[in-house]
């Protein structure tokens, strides 16, 4: 057997002094990161100019809190699934956007995607447009608010037939505000799931 030219070290042999040294500087930096946190941050797009959608002097956005959505649920209560905010028709007033469902105890309910602008006075905020109706049977996986463009991922049917947990379409759909109505783009060519 060969013995190594390098005599053993003492901190190759961890003891338990070892440890608690180790757990106390851990614990040391976890306390001092958690006690320092970053400045405020400013969106800006490429170039420095500010982003619309999210204007640094602009109202708050509308809450989904106390809506009255148009949407039937019974005896349960209405969910809102994903909100998207952003300025949809350029005044600097930012809108919500909102995918609200009924709260079933099973399966997969349809949502309905609505727009929220601020409400009169300190009343809740108001649906001013249905961009999809729940009785369109489409769940909404994706929505986003960007450049005064509404975007979602919908999934859907492709007939009557197919059950209602197994949707088996898939489409992305765009919204833009003009001349006064929400416009939905000509989608392109839904795929199966």
């Amino acid at each position: 057997m060969q013995h190594p030219a390098v005599p053993e070290l003492a901190h190759t042999h961890p003891r338990p002094i070892h440890w608690v040294a180790t757990a106390a500087a851990v614990a040391g930096v976890v306390a001092l990161t958690s006690s320092v946190q970053p400045g405020s941050a400013t969106a800006a797009a490429s170039g420095g100019t500010p982003v619309r959608d999210a204007p640094a002097t602009a109202a708050p956005a509308p809450s989904t809190a106390g809506v009255a959505f148009p949407i039937q649920c019974g005896p349960v209560k209405a969910v809102v699934a994903r909100q998207a905010v952003g300025d949809l028709d350029g005044d600097g007033r930012p809108e919500t956007v909102a995918a609200v469902h009924c709260d079933a105890p099973m399966g997969t309910p349809p949502d309905g995607v609505y727009v929220l602008t601020q409400g009169d006075g300190a009343g809740p905020a108001r649906v001013v447009a249905t961009l999809v109706d729940p009785e369109d049977r489409t769940t909404v996986t994706s929505l986003a608010v960007r450049d005064e463009t509404v975007t979602a991922t919908l999934l859907g049917y492709s007939s009557p037939d197919v059950p209602a947990c197994c949707p088996d379409l898939e489409d992305s759909v765009k919204w833009q505000w003009k001349n006064g109505a929400f416009l939905r783009s000509a989608p392109a060519q839904a795929h199966r799931v």
